[in-house]
């Protein structure tokens, strides 16, 4: 490669470059920290509210088909969730107007009604449209405005979980898988710490779990994880397989989204009245809890696993990163269990292999444990994640990811 001598234009071009992209970090990222803060807090409050008030899980038909409604009432109803916000990064899509209200209020009143999704996709689409509103307005060219929208879209996910550099690293690794945009390296990570602290500042807790034991990494340990990291693998693609599938075959089945919405919550809403049911309600987060203290039980991530399938067929909104995370952590501490290895470390190897299986983002996934777990055992982390992210192959939760590069071959 020719080596390029730095003149002082250089100097001058990569200050205005800081300069400017520090300034737009900083107001994203006070925006979406806030946009952030106030959605996290409304998930709460409604997730409480349904905790004790338990005849709420009756409404979910109605709220299916009310999600339904805003969506076609604000000219959207062919929004396609977070896939238009990875168009937006790769090919330059546009982002609509109603995506921030919209997905919202739709993720808030799922969480009411007990929905399985998550939070994450509400806060990329939150944040991407957040940042495309602030490209418009600056009149920012194409390459910029990709930037401006994982930008935002690093302030929101790092405001809603307080993982600052996983935000940021996830944002800029989602779209194109082998491709890494480090003009956005600077945008990206300034607005996730900056929106991480304006959100703490509101009293949203990050996300953080503890590995109660840590084993000697020796020859048998180290095939004990590999194994789990070929197993998370295959338990991505599956995931990936089920959740899609189920999403087709119901549209196909039930064509008109009020009636397919209004089946979906009622089904979800029967299952959801048997006993032991109500644990698989919601994100998942109580699940994670539940498995990485070795009480989950060894099925678990099965049923979580349809649940959220059920859920994202009928249209009910959030994401589905973090059922992805509890399926991962009641699988990984049921292996864990089999296997003789520690629950909480099992769990948590499988709650991060999983996601970087169906994602196709190992160094967030890294980075999420680095974060999620205090820094401990990377290396039992580094070994799963490693595995499940080649063998899970281009499956993926988000059809509008690309791969610019095959996982196998240089």
């Amino acid at each position: 490669m020719e080596k390029k001598t730095v003149t002082s234009h250089h100097i001058l071009q990569n200050a205005r470059y800081l300069l400017c992209w520090t300034i737009f970090a900083l107001l994203v990222g006070i925006v979406g920290g806030i946009l952030g803060g106030l959605f996290a807090k409304a998930i709460k409050a409604v997730t409480g509210l349904r905790a004790a008030n338990s005849w709420l899980i009756f409404l979910l038909p109605l709220i299916g088909i009310l999600i339904s409604a805003l969506y076609r009432g604000a000219l959207d109803a062919d929004n396609r969730g977070t896939n238009m916000i990875l168009a937006a990064i790769s090919e330059e899509g546009p982002i609509s107007l109603p995506t921030g209200p919209l997905i919202f209020a739709s993720t808030v009143l799922s969480h009411l009604g007990g929905a399985s999704v998550g939070r994450e996709g509400a806060a990329l689409q939150l944040g991407g449209w957040l940042g495309s509103g602030f490209s418009e307005f600056l009149h920012l060219n194409k390459s910029n405005r990709h930037i401006a929208v994982m930008c935002g879209m690093s302030a929101v996910f790092a405001a809603l979980f307080g993982t600052p550099v996983a935000a940021a690293i996830f944002c800029i690794e989602v779209a194109r898988v082998g491709v890494f945009h480090y003009a956005a390296l600077i945008p990206c990570i300034f607005s996730a710490f900056t929106g991480a602290v304006i959100a703490s500042r509101m009293g949203v807790d990050p996300e953080i779990y503890t590995i109660e034991s840590i084993p000697w990494l020796d020859a048998l340990t180290l095939l004990k994880v590999a194994g789990l990291g070929l197993l998370c693998a295959f338990l991505a693609i599956l995931l990936v397989i089920v959740f899609h599938g189920f999403e087709n075959k119901a549209k196909k089945l039930l064509p008109n989204a009020y009636i397919r919405a209004a089946v979906c919550g009622m089904i979800i809403t029967g299952l959801m009245l048997l006993p032991g049911m109500g644990i698989y309600s919601g994100a998942g987060t109580e699940l994670i809890t539940k498995a990485l203290a070795g009480e989950a039980d060894s099925y678990a991530f099965l049923l979580k696993l349809l649940f959220t399938a059920l859920a994202i067929a009928g249209g009910f909104k959030g994401g589905e990163i973090v059922p992805t995370l509890s399926i991962g952590a009641c699988f990984g501490a049921c292996f864990g269990a089999l296997a003789g290895l520690p629950v909480s470390l099992s769990g948590a190897l499988g709650m991060i292999a999983v996601f970087a299986g169906a994602t196709n983002c190992p160094i967030a996934a890294l980075m999420i444990a680095m974060e999620m777990f205090e820094g401990k055992d990377l290396p039992f982390f580094a070994i799963t994640v490693a595995i499940s992210f080649v063998l899970s192959g281009y499956y993926s939760l988000y059809g509008k990811q690309r791969f610019a590069f095959a996982k196998t071959r240089y």
